[in-house]
C-alpha cells in the first residue's frame, strides 16, 4: 500500500438495510483496493446456502455466544431478525495491529455503539441506501431465502435503518453496482490519506521538523 506511512491499519465500517448491497460492495471492493480485508464476524444465524464458516461468518450456538459476550470479547454486538452478530475486539485489533484496513460490516446498532463508545476515533463510517424501497423489496424477494413475512419485517426494519444515516461520514447510493464501487473506492482511498492516520513521527523524521508550530514574524 503506496503513500504516506501510517499508523497503523485503518477501519471502514459499513452499514445498510438488508438487500442494498453492503456484502456484495464489500466482496468486490477488495478484489479493486489492494490491502483490505473483511472482519469476520460471530453469529447465532444458521449459514446460508454458498456461505461458508470462518469466511461469511464464524457460526456459533446462542449460548455460546452469551458466553462471549459475558467474557466482554465483542467490542459491538447486536440483536438483527432473531439473531445475534457480534464483532471480536481481539480479531480486530489484531488486524489493525498488523497495519492493514478492515472493512466492518455491522448494522447500525452496532455502529452506533462504536461510536459511543469512541472506541476507533479515525474510523470512517459508511452507509449504504438502495435507490428506493420498491427496488429494496424487489432484491430481498429475488434472493428466495425468506417467505413473505420475513420480507416484511426486513423492509420494516430497513426504514428504521435508514433513519440512522445521518450518523454516518458518507452515503453511497447502491443502484448501478459500478458506480456505487467507484464511489467507495474513492472514499476509502481518501481515508487512508486523512490527517488521522499519518505517522507524524516519520514525517517530523524525514523532513526535519522540529517543531509543528510555524513561527511567524514580528
Amino acid at each position: 500500500m503506496s503513500g504516506t506511512p501510517q499508523t497503523g491499519g485503518g477501519l471502514f465500517i459499513i452499514s445498510a438495510p438488508s438487500g442494498a448491497g453492503k456484502t456484495t460492495l464489500g466482496r468486490e471492493i477488495m478484489e479493486m483496493v489492494p490491502g483490505l480485508r473483511e472482519s469476520v464476524s460471530y453469529t447465532t444465524r444458521k449459514p446460508r446456502a454458498g456461505e461458508v464458516a470462518g469466511v461469511d461468518y464464524n457460526y456459533v450456538s446462542h449460548e455460546e455466544f452469551t458466553r462471549m459476550s459475558e467474557r466482554g470479547e465483542f467490542i459491538e454486538s447486536a440483536a438483527v431478525h432473531g439473531n445475534y452478530y457480534g464483532t471480536s475486539r481481539k480479531d480486530l485489533e489484531a488486524i489493525l495491529a498488523g497495519g492493514e484496513d478492515v472493512i466492518l460490516d455491522i448494522d447500525t446498532q452496532g455502529a452506533r455503539q462504536l461510536k459511543t463508545k469512541s472506541a476507533f476515533p479515525g474510523a470512517v463510517y459508511i452507509f449504504i441506501l438502495p435507490p428506493s424501497l420498491d427496488v429494496l423489496r424487489q432484491r430481498l424477494k429475488s434472493r428466495n431465502t425468506e417467505g413473505e413475512e420475513q420480507v416484511a419485517l426486513r423492509l420494516q426494519n430497513a426504514l428504521g435503518e435508514i433513519k440512522e444515516y445521518e450518523m454516518y461520514d458518507y452515503v453511497i447510493v447502491n443502484d448501478v453496482l459500478s458506480e456505487a464501487l467507484e464511489r467507495l473506492k474513492a472514499v476509502i482511498l481518501a481515508g487512508r490519506s486523512s490527517l488521522k492516520r499519518v505517522d507524524r513521527e516519520w514525517v517530523r523524521k524525514n523532513f526535519n521538523i522540529i517543531s509543528a508550530k510555524k513561527e511567524v514574524p514580528d
